[in-house]
């Protein structure tokens, strides 16, 4: 069989399997309508479970059930404030990461109208 390129340079530089895995699990949960809508929530400031819940129009028992997912991916963190608990992305990669999404989608959107 002939290639085109080097393929054992680029099978080198290739993901490992844990990290395609850890990768692909990610993705699965941004995969989400409510969960992008939480995201989007705490990615503009940091918010409570009731707060989020109200942003979003969901109970809270619902919104909990999706920050745990969310949480098991370390894409948001938990801030406890006396009885409170304060959720916001969890890091600036997830910052990015959402944010380059987002103008991904804007692009595409903009660029189907012209």
């Amino acid at each position: 069989m002939s290639t085109c390129s080097d393929t054992q340079e680029t099978k080198t530089a290739l993901l490992s399997d844990s990290s395609a895995l850890s990768l692909a699990e990610t993705f699965k949960v941004l995969g989400d309508v409510t969960r992008v809508r939480i995201l989007d929530a705490i990615s503009r400031t940091e918010l409570c479970v009731g707060d989020i819940a109200q942003l979003v129009g969901l109970s809270e028992s619902a919104v909990s059930h999706q920050l745990r997912l969310l949480r098991d991916q370390r894409l948001v963190r938990p801030r406890r404030a006396g009885q409170m608990i304060f959720y916001a992305l969890d890091d600036h990669h997830i910052v990015k990461l959402f944010a380059q999404g987002l103008e991904h989608v804007q692009e595409r959107a903009l660029a189907g109208r012209g």
